[in-house]
């Protein structure tokens, strides 16, 4: 058993500024050492995401308490009973669905969607249904799913793991295990986009962003970047957007028709709103594929036109974690990154501390930044 400081949620539903309310509490806990096929990782990076901020204000709803933050990177220090895949020393980016490699979606290369590692999340555990986070009087603490990466050190399940080259900076691997991974694995693996297919897509943080880099990467074009922040549209411009479209000063929907002369071939939706996401569906072509990667309140529900899905032979598709299987795609986007086809960069604002996370969300929730980095080392 070591001890680690992390940043522990306690309740969800809170309210901004968040410097000030302070939901995220700084402390040390104890950390068991790794059982079974699990591990004991440094945390080096770990990025502030959007879906952070929805356990915090309760839009995504989690056990508590919980040690959060699910996109990082780290260093292994120790390995537990049957781990063969890693060893002591290995550069590490974690996925947020363990795979366990046996159900029904596993065993048919779907692993984003594996039956135990979304049971295992919802609990709070690790895969093995083993929480080993806890406070000096023995109270359990809650995993983020399977990963609690703001936190000195984590024990993750090795399904939650990518063993990576260690050229690759720890703090741009970090982005690999959320935003990147879905945005560029939506265009990749969820939609397929061919070369020169027109694209669109609502909503540039780190997911769209990594959208707009995916489908540069293969070929599309036009590829129209819709925001409502001058800055964001042009960080799309650099990442490789051929076109952008300002919320409040244009109408997307009508400026994504005239501009792909009747609606982009892939739509993608990444702000996790169902308004936008009817938009993005009316932005989308006849024949055309809208692809929806954001999370909305579980409460929210989505009102189209029925009938456009026979007559326009429209398809509405989710993409959670870009239908990735990390051990497979996670290797094959850093090669992109590092062969110049993924300006990975892009999305990096600024490090922070530990004790700064709290200030950092209320940055996020302003949209004044795409990627801030926790750095522990």
């Amino acid at each position: 058993m070591i001890t680690t400081r992390a940043a522990v949620l306690y309740q969800s539903g809170n309210t901004a500024p968040f410097a000030s309310t302070r939901p995220l509490v700084i402390e040390e806990l104890a950390l068991d050492a790794p059982g079974p096929g699990e591990v004991l990782v440094a945390v080096a990076s770990a990025g502030l995401c959007h879906s952070d901020l929805s356990v915090i204000d309760g839009n995504r709803p989690r056990v508590m308490p919980m040690v959060l933050g699910h996109e990082a990177s780290g260093v292994v220090r120790a390995t537990g009973p049957g781990v063969q895949e890693f060893a002591p020393g290995d550069h590490v980016i974690f996925a947020f669905v363990p795979s366990c490699r046996h159900c029904a979606p596993c065993t048919s290369g779907r692993a984003a969607l594996c039956e135990n590692g979304a049971q295992a999340n919802t609990a709070g555990t690790l895969l093995s249904g083993k929480r080993r986070f806890q406070s000096s009087a023995g109270a359990a603490f809650n995993h983020h799913l399977g990963v609690s990466a703001f936190s000195q050190y984590t024990v993750a399940a090795q399904e939650s793991l990518v063993k990576i080259d260690p050229a690759v900076p720890l703090n741009i691997a970090a982005l690999f295990g959320c935003a990147v991974m879905t945005g560029v694995g939506a265009v990749l693996n969820t939609a397929k986009v061919e070369t020169g297919a027109s694209v669109a897509v609502f909503g540039v943080g780190g997911v769209g962003l990594s959208t707009v880099m995916g489908a540069r990467a293969v070929g599309a074009h036009p590829i129209i970047a819709v925001a409502t922040q001058e800055r964001k549209l042009e960080l799309a411009q650099r990442a490789g957007a051929t076109h952008t479209v300002r919320v409040g000063s244009d109408d997307p929907v009508v400026a994504i028709r005239t501009i792909t002369s009747g609606g982009a071939a892939y739509v993608f939706e990444s702000v996790g709103d169902e308004q936008v996401l009817a938009q993005a569906y009316a932005a989308t072509r006849r024949g055309g594929t809208t692809i929806t990667m954001g999370l909305p309140n579980p409460a929210k529900q989505l009102s189209i036109s029925a009938v456009s899905l026979v007559a326009e032979e429209r398809t509405l598709k989710g993409s959670y974690m870009g239908s990735c299987v990390p051990q497979r795609d996670i290797p094959r986007f850093l090669a992109l990154y590092q062969s110049g086809a993924l300006p990975v960069e892009l999305l990096f604002t600024r490090n922070i501390a530990l004790d700064e996370i709290n200030e950092g969300f209320d940055t996020l929730a302003r949209g004044q930044a795409v990627r801030q980095i926790v750095t522990f080392l």
